[in-house]
């Protein structure tokens, strides 16, 4: 099968590195297994406009150079959404000028900037993608949460071949929402999850992404919150780490652990969210930062 391409460069907010989001992704389990990094450069399989296309990306300057890949020839809102899902799983837009003049002035903090000096944070590669992972992972042993999920992909076959790899993309929600409950019962493996993933689909389907992204915040939490299988922690692990939606802070073991590692000493809750609050907004940003570099 012919293999035809298109290759743009996207800019990005400075400072920016592409080196630690690669890091990022090695260890990332949500999405093991699901790309290729090789020589510097990222290589993954995206929905966009309905279309698979397999996304080669690599530092170049201060932003990063796409490469597209795709079994038709591109159209211009081809291109356009995949840059744009590129983009926006890359975090490339985010301008931390704020967020690190807050982070020079912690002197616990500061040794975590040093090192992950231009990372922009890696949301999952579609919001849609952390629900289903958010759903599928409650209370379940990573594995079966990972095997559910390629079960959900491999159901529509949105493969394509580069250099001899096969790509496989997530579905895109047009996609999902046509799978029956039993079916989507049946590729999960559980009764319970399946349903609430199946109604979440639906009613994340009568929405608008860009509304999850720029939308009042409340309002979007609201919606995350009113969605089946949704409780408060998922709907703040898809806020940040979905959406981009930094705002908040939630209180886990994980977060206190890296916390209490890089200010060097125990740190209780409620001293944990002390000092997330010098950081306002950019405090879901510290928090990534510090599990990050854990």
């Amino acid at each position: 099968m012919p293999v035809f391409t298109e290759t743009i460069d996207l800019p990005a907010a400075p400072p920016f590195d592409l080196a630690p989001s690669l890091r990022f992704v090695c260890g990332f389990t949500p999405t093991s297994g699901e790309q290729s990094v090789r020589d510097g450069a990222l290589t993954k399989a995206l929905r966009a406009r309905g279309r698979t296309v397999v996304a080669q990306i690599a530092q170049a300057g201060d932003g990063v150079r796409l490469t597209l890949h795709a079994a038709d020839p591109f159209t211009p809102d081809v291109v356009e959404a995949a840059a744009d899902r590129v983009r926006f799983h890359l975090s490339l837009d985010d301008d931390l000028t704020a967020f690190y003049a807050l982070g020079r002035d912690d002197p616990g903090f500061a040794p975590v900037l040093d090192r992950l000096h231009g990372y922009h944070q890696v949301k999952f590669p579609t919001p849609l993608e952390n629900l289903a992972w958010a759903i599928l992972s409650q209370r379940t042993p990573i594995a079966a949460a990972a095997k559910a999920k390629r079960a959900l992909a491999a159901e529509f076959g949105d493969r394509l071949t580069v250099d001899g790899t096969e790509h496989t993309a997530f579905p895109d929600i047009g996609q999902l929402v046509t799978l029956p409950e039993g079916r989507v019962v049946e590729l999960t493996g559980n009764q319970r999850k399946g349903g609430h993933l199946h109604g979440a689909l639906h009613r994340w389907h009568e929405t608008d992404e860009d509304f999850l992204r720029t939308g009042p915040y409340a309002e979007v939490k609201e919606f995350l919150l009113g969605l089946p299988g949704v409780g408060p922690w998922s709907a703040n692990f898809i806020l940040i780490r979905g959406l981009g939606r930094m705002d908040e802070t939630p209180v886990e073991k994980a977060l206190l652990g890296a916390a209490s590692r890089a200010y060097g000493r125990a740190l209780t809750e409620a001293g944990l969210r002390k000092l997330a609050e010098r950081y306002g907004p950019w405090q879901g940003y510290w928090a990534h930062y510090l599990r990050a570099a854990a």
